[in-house]
């Protein structure tokens, strides 16, 4: 059963288009990420599905019911925002009651599921600290919180991790890892971190200058992209693009020279793709000299420079040589990425 259907949504402020007819579909209990860079309807579309803002065009329904018409306070969905949007003079169980209280529900209901949410977010040490003497970590959790006592039929997060730091961003996507297979419950979640996005989304959309430019599963959207915006969006260091012909069943790259066999296709232009972690230092037909060294955890990042032409690839964290060196690598160990007018073509 679909837990959220968009249907054609079109949507523009002023002559700037936002979205230019957005469709997607979301299974009940699923996790959906919306991925992309700034600007690209994201958070727009979480905002018509709360009914902030009306689509120019297009629907909107949850669990089979069409939203228009509807107020937000009708629509039973909870939004975390990036900002927490937390009331400074409530303590922490206050901002957890408080929708529960604008409800007109009963005292006891709502002590009850405030402790259920403090316990399942393991905040209830914390309930009676206002805001201001909470961390960044706990002000998410009980903006979380409040979403959860709701218990609504849909959950959309705003980029609700990009205000903590590195350590702590890595923890919260566990926690709501762990939070969505508690729940059960359908989320759609808003990024433009592609890390965040392949390790909540069970599927992932990306998007890009308000379209839908793929809909699939983390591994389908980083192996197979259907096009070079997916392709060099996804992945870091970013994959590197290289311009060549299709001859005979072989790609030819003048720059850097090399060439490879690939599987029969018309011949013509072509521009390839190869992840850096799938080269990495060997005897091979792909040369560059060595312009830097980058230091990136347990690995290194080479950065190469044949004639005009710059690329990247992996070595280990112990990898040493001179700038100026050069380096070979064999682009037939990795695996090839072929576009044509910047859609997939293999």
């Amino acid at each position: 059963m679909s837990g959220l259907i968009l249907d054609n949504l079109h949507k523009s402020f002023g002559p700037e288009k936002v979205l230019d007819g957005v469709s997607l579909s979301v299974e009940q209990g699923q996790l959906a990420v919306l991925l992309g860079p700034s600007g690209c309807g994201k958070s727009t579309i979480l905002r018509l599905v709360a009914g902030l803002e009306e689509p120019d065009s297009g629907g909107i329904s949850i669990h089979g019911q069409d939203l228009a018409g509807l107020a937000p306070k009708e629509r039973d969905v909870a939004m975390v925002f990036q900002n927490y949007a937390l009331y400074p003079h409530l303590d922490a169980f206050g901002n957890l009651a408080f929708p529960l209280r604008m409800a007109h529900q009963p005292k006891e209901e709502i002590k009850r599921k405030v402790d259920e949410a403090a316990e399942l977010l393991g905040i209830q040490k914390l309930l009676y600290k206002k805001p201001g003497q909470l961390s960044g970590g706990q002000r998410q959790r009980v903006a979380i919180g409040r979403a959860i006592v709701r218990q609504p039929r849909l959950f959309l997060f705003d980029e609700p991790l990009s205000n903590l730091d590195a350590q702590l961003r890595g923890e919260m996507r566990l926690e709501l890892a762990a939070l969505h297979r508690k729940l059960g419950a359908t989320m759609v979640y808003v990024t433009h971190d592609q890390t965040e996005a392949l390790t909540l989304g069970q599927v992932i959309a990306v998007l890009h200058q308000g379209r839908v430019q793929q809909v699939g599963g983390p591994q389908e959207i980083y192996q197979r992209p259907v096009n070079r915006f997916v392709a060099g969006f996804l992945g870091f260091p970013p994959m590197n693009f290289f311009k060549g012909e299709i001859e005979d069943g072989r790609f030819v790259c003048p720059e850097p020279a090399f060439s490879l066999s690939v599987s029969e296709m018309t011949p013509g232009p072509a521009v390839l793709g190869l992840r850096p972690e799938e080269l990495t230092p060997v005897e091979g037909s792909l040369r560059g000299r060595l312009e830097l060294v980058e230091r990136v955890g347990g690995q290194s990042v080479l950065h190469l420079r044949d004639g005009q032409a710059r690329f990247t690839a992996t070595a280990p964290a112990d990898f040493s040589a001179e700038t100026g060196a050069k380096i070979t690598l064999d682009p037939a160990k990795a695996r090839h990425h072929l576009f044509r007018n910047d859609l997939r073509i293999n």
